[in-house]
């Protein structure tokens, strides 16, 4: 039955769900050096990893969250304090992510497990890791979710996987970014989700997108519809939530997994807290700390203090290489 208790205690600031969410956001910024290496996808696009490396023999794949690069704070925090205890790791820019605008129509979305597919097999193909973990973060976590349920049975090499602040039922949750307490991050998303498919409409006018039309977008059910359902061979948004939520693929992990999603977290649905799948499947353990926000899990204004996640991940992480 592993539905895990939490450690997570933090200071009385941080029991505010918006204050964790935002602080690493606004205020941390970890130095890394990366070295890029572009890689093809099978559709004909490419992907932008970046890696921190130092002649490890565990690496680490590592998926930001919607919206997020291999520059956000949460990665930089925890790759680096994978790095710090011996653990090589590969950030992942999903499509349109690196800086770069992607060659196709078609960008990434939170099902897209084929780009996940691609970097594992070319990992496997060009490196001697003997032992390799997936941690996702948001978007990247629902990813890594469906990648480790919907495989079952994984190459060998995959010890673990760690999803961070999920959104596992993606139509609930889409419901819940909706709602006011969330305008000021559904905005946030969308400045550049929009910003993004303008270009895309200006690139591909035999698309017929209608510019008009994005910019009166203003949740996600709106953009998923407009765009991220068709240009992704799907019905509709909501045809895309179902199929694309790893809520569905759970029961078939196979592989440790641990998915850490706060209480507290104001993207999240009660579905996304799958706490009868974790007591019937062996492999997948859900924690379900009180406070935390999403992607937060701050404990104090202590830079040696704050990173909570981070050594939780790398705890999980050396359980079970």
């Amino acid at each position: 039955m592993p539905v895990l208790n939490s450690s997570y205690n933090p200071s009385f600031y941080f029991k505010n769900n918006y204050l964790n969410t935002i602080y690493k956001t606004l205020f941390v910024d970890e130095e890394i050096y990366y070295d890029r290496k572009r890689i093809l996808t099978k559709d004909g696009d490419f992907l932008d990893l970046d890696f921190s490396v130092n002649d490890n023999n565990v690496l680490a794949i590592c998926i930001h969250g919607l919206e997020g690069s291999s520059e956000s704070k949460y990665m930089k925090s925890t790759i680096k304090t994978l790095n710090k205890h011996h653990i090589d790791a590969v950030a992942i820019n999903l499509k349109g992510c690196s800086g770069e605008l992607n060659h196709q129509f078609s960008a990434y979305h939170s099902g897209m497990t084929s780009d996940v597919e691609d970097v594992i097999n070319h990992i496997l193909d060009n490196y001697s890791y003997e032992k390799i973990v997936i941690i996702g973060f948001s978007l990247g976590g629902n990813l890594t979710l469906k990648y480790i349920g919907e495989r079952g049975i994984i190459n060998n090499k995959i010890k673990a996987a760690v999803a961070v602040s999920v959104p596992c039922d993606l139509h609930d949750s889409a419901i819940e970014l909706a709602k006011t307490k969330n305008r000021i991050y559904m905005n946030v998303f969308l400045k550049t989700l929009k910003a993004k498919l303008i270009e895309k409409a200006r690139r591909y006018p035999e698309k017929n997108i209608n510019i008009e039309q994005v910019e009166k977008i203003k949740n996600f059910y709106d953009f998923d519809n407009l765009y991220t359902a068709p240009a992704h061979g799907f019905k509709d948004a909501e045809d895309y939530w179902k199929k694309s939520s790893s809520i569905h693929f759970l029961p078939n992990i196979q592989t440790p997994t641990l998915l850490i999603n706060a209480q507290d977290d104001s993207f999240l649905s009660k579905t996304c807290f799958p706490f009868e799948i974790a007591k019937e499947n062996p492999y997948f353990f859900l924690e379900t700390p009180i406070y935390g926000g999403h992607v937060g899990f701050n404990t104090s204004f202590n830079e040696k203090k704050y990173k909570w996640s981070e050594h939780r991940i790398l705890k999980f992480i050396q359980e079970n290489i």
